[in-house]
């Protein structure tokens, strides 16, 4: 499965795709992977409590998790996933 990242989250990564070899069963899975990978982005995406911060969105497959399971959501290895901070502009 692969990560897309998006703004600022792309920046700190240093890139913005990341493949995940690892045998993930849910986002959740995913995302602690992705962190485990990335350190410098777990500031960025956790808050002091280790739960997504509310202005991030985490998508599967060009849907948003929390519109369902949440980061329980299972994923497949062809799964795309994506971290959306907001963006404002004009």
């Amino acid at each position: 499965m692969q990560w897309k990242l998006f703004a600022d989250l792309a920046e700190t990564a240093g890139t913005r795709t990341v493949s995940l070899d690892a045998d993930c069963d849910t986002v959740g899975d995913a995302l602690d992977t992705l962190l485990s990978s990335r350190p410098a982005l777990e500031a960025r995406v956790l808050d002091d409590d280790g739960d997504v911060r509310d202005h991030i969105n985490v998508l599967r497959n060009g849907e948003n998790v929390f519109t369902g399971e949440g980061l329980d959501t299972p994923v497949d290895a062809d799964d795309e996933l994506a971290l959306f901070p907001p963006v404002s502009g004009g």
